[in-house]
């Protein structure tokens, strides 16, 4: 699980409490606040992970939207944190595309 990198869709500031439980170190919120009604807010998440000592980042960007300044942030963001790291959207479909991006563009210090 040290290397392990794990997506998902949407979670809450009580997922946070269970991801911490199987080890996650780190946290990164590809969604936008205010997306959709009764989505938890950034700080929500970042309050729950600092309570559980994961290091959180919001690095947002709308469906279809993602820029290389987003995969950068990414991908510098990740080099320098620990893992294992658990990456997050609305579906999961934009953490799996930024992270992608930064493997195509070989901007991630992967093993």
């Amino acid at each position: 699980m040290e290397n392990t990198i794990t997506i998902s869709g949407q979670i809450t500031p009580e997922d946070v409490k269970t991801l911490a439980a199987q080890g996650v170190k780190t946290l990164v919120n590809n969604r936008p606040d205010g997306e959709e009604a009764g989505q938890p807010t950034s700080d929500d998440i970042a309050k729950a992970a600092q309570e559980h000592g994961i290091i959180y980042r919001h690095i947002p960007f709308s469906g279809g939207m993602l820029e290389m300044r987003h995969v950068e942030e990414f991908a510098d963001f990740y080099n320098s944190t620990e893992r294992p790291l658990h990456i997050f959207c609305r579906s999961g479909n934009r953490s799996s595309t930024i992270l992608q991006a930064a493997r195509e563009q070989d901007l991630l210090d992967e093993e």
